[in-house]
């Protein structure tokens, strides 16, 4: 038998960068230097090389270690990562798109599961609100790699 599977919360951010698209994705691939971007982040850490089912652990600051897993990975496009939580998923999913010589990159949240609506309360409001900074460290970091 199956638990019901629910998503309470989704939310992403877009931002358009000058800079080119391995170049982003060099950044989000870079486990060890995410809190370098991510302010939210006291340290990070991968087992092994960024692929399918490579797992790491990382701190978020006033937060237990978490262990992550990457659960859906196409180089150079896209990948998610997931945490598994109490009754609950958080599922991190990245990806890049060009549109008219232009790249834009996207950082997207949810939660799934029993206790989703619990954990996007308690963890989603605060992801909702640092996203949009975070994004622009990585845009600027990008863009200032010459």
């Amino acid at each position: 038998m199956s638990l019901p599977t629910t998503i309470n919360m989704k939310f992403s951010h877009t931002v358009e960068t000058i800079a080119p698209s391995d170049r982003i994705w060099n950044i989000w691939t870079d486990v060890k230097n995410w809190p370098t971007w991510d302010t939210e982040l006291e340290f990070a850490s991968l087992d092994g090389n960024f692929a399918l089912n490579a797992q790491g652990k990382l701190k978020s600051k006033n937060a237990p270690v978490s262990t992550f897993l990457i659960s859906q990975w196409e180089p150079q496009k896209s990948y998610t990562f997931t945490t598994v939580l109490p009754l609950c998923q958080l599922n991190v999913r990245r990806y890049l798109t060009q549109n008219q010589g232009k790249t834009y990159f996207t950082h997207e949240v949810s939660f799934t599961g029993l206790l989703s609506f619990v954990f996007s309360n308690l963890l989603g409001r605060k992801f909702q609100t640092v996203l949009p900074k975070v994004m622009d460290n990585i845009r600027r970091l990008a863009e200032s790699s010459n």
